[in-house]
């Protein structure tokens, strides 16, 4: 069924409310702490979830140019130099040791 229908013009919007229109800025910040407090999560703002994102791609090795179209940048450069963080193997041991050493070593 059409948005239409409802009176609700069709849209290009990610997150709508049950009836197809925009959600409000802070109801939808309210949801999402919520949520990562439901989840036991580190609360972070939802502009970091894509550079998250991006990076936990990278660390599953998923190719950079599926990354660039899930995250909808234009270019690689965005996705790769801007949003992509990258640990060195360095710094990935420095910071198993460190987990190790605060007893939150993962099996």
């Amino acid at each position: 069924m059409r948005l239409e229908a409802f009176g609700v013009d069709d849209s290009d919007l990610v997150f709508t409310t049950r009836n197809g229109t925009p959600v409000e800025p802070h109801n939808f910040n309210r949801a999402f702490e919520a949520r990562c407090r439901n989840a036991g999560v580190p609360h972070i703002r939802v502009h970091d979830t894509r550079r998250t994102c991006a990076s936990l791609l990278a660390a599953l090795d998923v190719h950079p140019r599926v990354a660039m179209r899930l995250l909808r940048h234009s270019q690689i450069s965005m996705t790769m130099d801007v949003y992509t963080q990258i640990p060195s193997p360095k710094t990935r041991k420095a910071l198993d040791r460190l987990n190790d050493s605060l007893g939150n070593r993962m099996p």
